[in-house]
């Protein structure tokens, strides 16, 4: 059967790449083809071994290819592997095509923000190059169903998968030696029976900021209302858009065919009154009937923090005049559309299908009714007006992205449970140290802890539940939150990965998957070269040999194939100012080394616990280090008072020595790590310490030096 996949859709992308499947066996079957089941398969041939990606749409991508062309990264420099790869090709493609002084290159910010072709292009690019390892078949469908499984050994192997071709309708099975999940619902984890869970987690569960029920100013605090309970609700969802202002490639805004005015009414007391969740808590009664009067004589409100569009969608200016457009964090109605989007994780793809063209018309019908109703002043639906869908951009599809936002599917339950406590500093919210540092590591990250609202707007509500932000430091990603706490040994899943709800909204971004991602393909890659792995699947081994799972994988020998391929393993700014490769490398290892295994809140309050041990000082050096600073001090004064004395009789400052040197100089002082230093004294270019690794925190028994780091805390100014 001649099977085909299409990659590179737009006639702007890369040529079309025709993808023939020679085979239905291959070392590893990957579900979806997201950027980070891409990563995968591409980390996996470059260790010699095939794999077949299973994509549902017409295109892979995942959402980098339907609009999130703005990439979420607190620290670019922490930026390794398979998406500093992917950043530097998109980088090239807007060089190659305007010029390296072109606007289009300096807009695309290195690679970092980029239109959706540009994308296309780039994945279309690197699987083309892999082509003899990686197989692509596009408008296949995995349903959840354990009968889309074939298990073997009382469950414990996954043998082969089926799926439905959409193209025609009929079933394929294909067998594999290693499964992986990379959907963004979890998809494969469900059906091979792996627990998972959904929801939120209440803060007495993992002591997490922003758990539960919580109503918080964009940049304040937490408002009445706030429990912190528990409860069974995701974040939303949305379109990323690409609109533009520019006139030439624009589409207006046009009426949905199932319009419904009354969702979208509560907008207009919004725009006159100027209300967002600052002015809420800012502005008087007085103050927002004063901004109301101002729009009845078409007047802006004062402060007009959000004008026009922005308040309905917030903005990242995209190459070629277009703009990557979220959901409005500070209004109180946006793109997202909370609630309804609960029961996708565990739906099937008919109620998924059904829910996407509503929230698709739900959107258009918010962006035609800022556009034109009547209700709203003039100089507002003029400024919407500017907009409009681009025009050569998802052209078969309305001009929208070919695939819903899913910020949160099931999130499944690994060998590390990932909370907020892996991501924040040891000493806290908005603390100095670093985050735990783990010693099995396969990436690192930064980004808020980030979470759309899970409700509507509520009278009274200060802001929607859930909507919130809390800054985090660059952390370490451990290879536990990828590998299932129990179900088939040969399956991984670096996108629908373990952690809690607070946890996982800060790994659920693009960078971070791809990188996980990365590390799976390695990882699965090793797990088929181990012989005892490998000859398990052998009927003639008995059933008492030993089973090697994923959890037994030789993590250095995993960590130095990751460096190989550039990944980042470990960030924090001392590393900065090493340019060799060679340190990096070390400094990272060395690093890693000194970390330990485990996540969740027990583990960041041990290390806590150790770092506060190792720093204390006993009462007899305390007792030691003031008496030596009173002497000192002591010291001091007195030689003050003689030359002072020495001056008024001689009339001149102290005289050289006869030994030609000089009384007294200023001390060259230089910093030793403290904690609270804005960083510590490394290695720089053309340093002669060759040997000499920058201090670094300890945050454990053993941990290298006792010296500690204060990291950048970069805090996100827009929501995912």
């Amino acid at each position: 059967m001649r099977l085909r996949a299409i990659l590179g859709l737009s006639s702007l992308a890369a040529p079309t790449i025709h993808v023939q499947a020679q085979s239905t066996s291959y070392d590893l079957i990957i579900v979806q083809g997201t950027p980070g089941g891409i990563s995968t398969a591409v980390a996996a041939a470059k260790e010699n071994k095939t794999s077949l990606i299973l994509e549902r749409t017409e295109q892979v991508g995942g959402l980098v290819t339907n609009g999130l062309g703005a990439t979420d990264i607190a620290t670019p420099a922490l930026a390794g592997g398979f998406f500093k790869d992917f950043a530097d090709r998109v980088r090239r493609y807007y060089v190659e095509r305007y010029g390296e002084e072109s606007n289009q290159t300096a807009t695309c910010q290195d690679g970092f923000h980029f239109e959706a072709q540009a994308a296309e292009a780039v994945f279309g690019d690197i699987l083309s190059e892999v082509r003899d390892k990686v197989t692509v078949l596009t408008r296949r469908q995995f349903d959840f169903s354990p009968d889309n499984l074939t298990l073997s050994n009382n469950g414990d192997t996954i043998e082969s998968i089926s799926v439905t071709n959409l193209q025609d309708g009929t079933s394929e099975t294909y067998r594999g030696r290693f499964f992986i999940d990379a959907s963004y619902e979890g998809d494969l984890i469900a059906a091979a029976g792996v627990p998972f869970v959904l929801g939120r987690e209440s803060n007495t569960t993992y002591g997490e900021p922003g758990a539960g029920k919580t109503y918080k100013l964009w940049q304040g605090g937490e408002c009445p209302g706030t429990t912190h309970e528990g409860d069974h609700k995701i974040q939303s969802y949305n379109y990323r858009l690409c609109l533009t202002s520019n006139a030439s490639v624009s589409t207006p805004f046009t009426q949905p065919s199932s319009y419904n005015r009354s969702e979208f009414a509560s907008l207009v007391y919004d725009v006159k009154s100027g209300l967002n969740d600052v002015a809420q808590s800012q502005l008087t009664p007085q103050q927002l009937q004063s901004n109301i009067d101002r729009a009845n004589a078409n007047l802006s409100p004062i402060p007009d923090i959000m004008p026009g569009l922005r308040r309905l969608t917030n903005n990242v200016a995209l190459p070629n005049g277009k703009a990557d457009a979220n959901n409005q964090h500070r209004g109180f109605i946006s793109t997202d559309l909370p609630t309804e989007n609960i029961p996708w994780p565990t739906s099937p793809w008919t109620w998924r299908d059904a829910f996407a063209a509503r929230l698709q018309s739900y959107t258009a019908g918010l962006l035609y009714f800022a556009a034109t109703d009547p209700a709203l002043p003039q100089y507002f639906r003029d400024d919407v007006r500017e907009w409009g869908y681009c025009a050569d951009t998802w052209a078969s599809n309305a001009h929208f992205p070919r695939q819903v936002y899913v910020r949160e599917g099931r999130r499944m339950n690994g060998t590390c449970f990932f909370t907020a406590h892996d991501a924040l500093p040891l000493d806290g919210l908005n603390g100095t140290l670093t985050p735990p540092i783990h010693a099995d590591s396969v990436g690192a990250g930064h980004y808020a802890l980030d979470s759309h609202a899970v409700s509507l707007r509520e009278q009274g509500r200060c802001a929607l539940d859930g909507m919130f932000q809390y800054p985090t430091s660059p952390y370490t990603i451990p290879y536990g939150v990828m590998v299932p706490v129990s179900g088939p040994r040969n399956l991984l899943s670096p996108v629908p990965i373990s952690g809690s709800h607070i946890g996982f909204s800060t790994l659920r971004l693009e960078p971070a998957w791809m990188a996980i991602g990365q590390a799976a393909g390695v990882a699965a890659a090793m797990m088929l070269d181990n012989a005892s792995f490998a000859s398990s699947f052998s009927s003639s081994t008995p059933a008492t040999a030993p089973v090697l799972r994923p959890r037994d994988i030789d993590i250095p020998a995993l960590q130095s194939k990751l460096l190989d391929g550039n990944a980042v393993l470990y960030y924090d700014t001392p590393l900065d100012s090493i340019s060799d490769p060679a340190k990096r490398r070390r400094y990272q290892q060395d690093v890693l080394a000194g970390g330990s295994v485990g996540c969740g809140p027990e583990r960041a309050q041990r290390d806590y616990a150790a770092y506060r041990k190792a720093h204390e000082l006993s009462g007899g050096a305390i007792a030691g280090i003031v008496v030596g600073v009173v002497l000192g001090v002591a010291a001091l004064a007195a030689l003050g008072y003689f030359l002072w004395r020495r001056k008024s009789r001689g009339g001149g400052a102290a005289a050289p020595s006869s030994s030609g040197g000089q009384g007294i100089q200023d001390a060259d002082v230089k910093g030793g790590g403290l904690v609270g230093a804005k960083g510590v004294e490394g290695e720089g270019e053309g340093s002669d310490s060759d040997e000499r690794v920058p201090l670094r925190l300890r945050t454990s028994a053993g941990r290298g030096e006792d010296s500690g780091v204060e990291l950048q805390n970069v805090r996100g100014s827009r929501l995912s």
